[in-house]
């Protein structure tokens, strides 16, 4: 089973930055690391109004594939409800993933006890409210108020400094991901 792995906080507390360092040093080291990322603008496409699968979705397509030399481009018209995770995950079944890297939906992760999460947030404030109904495991604080931070932990939680100390939480994740393999597969 792949690691599911959660950023969550406030937009522009410094989710993208933690996770596109922990995704950039984790496949360095060979890792297969697959990623999710909430958005929360209703109309957001990434398709553009004029090009050929534009057309074919207006045209009654529900999926579109577009294919590159360098990128399969896969697009989906929906009406699902973004409120079942496990729905959104196996969006991603079959790749041969080590871990999954998830942006947002913290209404969805925010009592998950299998998704290790991380919590950003802007200042202090931001974080009690983010962390505040927010289950364990919580592995780490990052972003913008670790940044500012002069403490290494918070409640007992590690506060990382990406990416100055940023090798902590790879190395935090790394052990994250030793943990949720089963002992025959650990052992190997």
């Amino acid at each position: 089973m792949v690691l599911v792995v959660a950023a969550v906080g406030v937009s522009g507390s410094g989710k993208t930055v933690t996770l596109e360092y922990l995704i950039s040093r984790l496949s360095e080291e060979g890792y297969k690391i697959g990623s999710i990322k909430h958005v929360h603008h209703k109309g957001f496409t990434m398709d553009k109004e004029g090009t050929n699968t534009w057309r074919y979705a207006k045209a009654g397509s529900k999926v579109i594939v577009a294919i590159s030399p360098e990128e399969i481009d896969v697009i989906k018209k929906t009406q699902m409800a973004l409120n079942n995770l496990d729905q959104i995950t196996a969006l991603l079944e079959g790749e041969k993933l080590d871990l999954v890297f998830i942006e947002g939906f913290h209404s969805l992760i925010a009592k998950r006890v299998d998704v290790p999460k991380i919590v950003t947030a802007k200042d202090e404030e931001g974080l009690k409210q983010t962390l505040e109904g927010t289950v364990d495991p919580i592995i780490a604080i990052a972003g913008v108020v670790a940044a500012k931070s002069a403490s290494n932990e918070y409640r007992n939680i590690p506060i990382v400094k990406v990416p100055k100390d940023g090798q902590k939480l790879v190395d935090l994740i790394k052990k994250q991901l030793v943990q949720s393999k089963p002992c025959s597969e650990a052992t190997e």
